[in-house]
């Protein structure tokens, strides 16, 4: 393994080794709580463009297998672990997690103290860094580390989101495959801005019939499609420069039941007059407490988001649904009057608890009850 330097915006440096591709990367670093899953945190598309460090030590020991993919490729820039352990042992697994990060030319670092990332990100907030086998000079690292560009203000969804209308027609994925699906003829017509596989797999396991649009899609063209409700995904970045995905959510919601999740959720929050913020270091994990205001149940939730919904903002537009307990941030909000809703969170739970699943029937029961 070659020698891998981690070197921070802010000067801060980390030694390691390489394992995956060689080269020199850049991008936001993040940090990950989930103890497993890094396969779908790999290949989601929410984290296009960023870093992102596990805080869970030892990673890579189940392999890599081609059923479990949240999209079709590789969208983070780089992979930053305490570990890797390059024997792996899982039925499933069809190769290493080195050997899948060289397929997809991303560089995987290992052999720095992860807790001590965390601690400088949690403190100092998340920050951009370069990431190089290539050079040992660190001034250059430095220098080049100090000129990468915030996200904020980028358009990211424009990398991630499909080329052309398609299909999907996958249920989720089991060990016998003989889980028994609904019937319910309803057709959801999913607008990507990079929306992750198993959201679409729960649609079909509800008998949901889903047509996945680009996100440039114009309100129009979906409704020649004639769908039963319209869903906005997650993507990668900063709301604001949507504007087509806020302009189309703008007039769904005008006609159609509507459900966003994460950035959907944000850009549904902005078409609904709320404004939305960067959050200090965000939050990256399976294990993000939540509250249902309208239940007082507590569920624990899978989240990867950077930018949150301006709780000010949204006074008297909608009603605030959930909230983070550990920063009381947005995590839902729902149209006062129309069958709109969307939550921050993720409760496709890839990785992560399968606690809120039950939002995608009650997707499903909303447009039944609004036809």
């Amino acid at each position: 393994m070659k020698d891998a330097f981690l070197v921070l915006s802010d000067g801060t440096v980390f030694k390691g080794k390489s394992f995956g591709a060689d080269g020199e990367t850049t991008g936001e670093v993040v940090f990950n709580t989930s103890m497993t899953g890094y396969q779908e945190i790999l290949t989601d598309p929410s984290y296009y463009g960023q870093m992102v460090a596990m805080t869970y030590p030892l990673i890579g020991n189940y392999g890599v297998n081609e059923e479990d993919f949240e999209s079709e490729k590789v969208h983070l820039s780089a992979f930053i672990v305490k570990e890797y352990s390059e024997i792996y042992s899982n039925f499933r697994a069809t190769y290493s997690l080195g050997n899948f990060l060289k397929k997809y030319n991303v560089i995987g670092i290992q052999g720095i103290d992860t807790r001590k990332l965390v601690r400088h990100i949690r403190e100092e907030g998340s920050m951009n860094a370069i990431i190089s086998t290539e050079t040992s000079d660190i001034d250059l690292l430095k220098e080049k580390a100090a000129k990468i560009p915030s996200i904020e203000g980028k358009d990211l969804v424009q990398y991630v989101t499909c080329e052309k209308p398609y299909e999907w027609n996958k249920h989720s994925w089991s060990l016998e495959n003989k889980d028994k699906f609904k019937e319910t003829n309803l057709h959801i017509v999913a607008v990507d801005f990079g929306v992750k596989r198993n959201i679409l797999r729960y649609f079909t396991d509800e008998g949901c019939k889903v047509t996945v649009v680009p996100a440039t899609t114009s309100f129009e063209e979906i409704e020649d499609l004639n769908p039963d409700g319209i869903f906005l995904s997650n993507g990668p970045g900063d709301p604001e420069p949507i504007k087509y995905g806020i302009e189309l959510a703008q007039k769904a919601v005008e006609k159609y039941p509507v459900f966003g999740i994460c950035l959907g959720n944000q850009i549904l929050g902005m078409a609904l007059g709320g404004k939305t913020y960067k959050l200090k270091f965000g939050h990256h994990g399976g294990n993000q407490p939540v509250k249902d205001l309208e239940t007082g149940k507590v569920e624990i939730t899978a989240q990867n988001h950077c930018f949150a919904v301006d709780l000010d903002s949204l006074k008297g537009k909608v009603d605030v649904t959930h909230i983070n307990l550990n920063d009381n941030t947005v995590e839902g909000i729902k149209h006062k009057t129309k069958p709109v809703f969307a939550v921050q969170y993720h409760p496709e739970n890839c990785p992560g608890p399968h606690d809120s699943r039950y939002l995608f029937k009650r997707f499903t029961d909303l447009i039944k009850e609004s036809k």
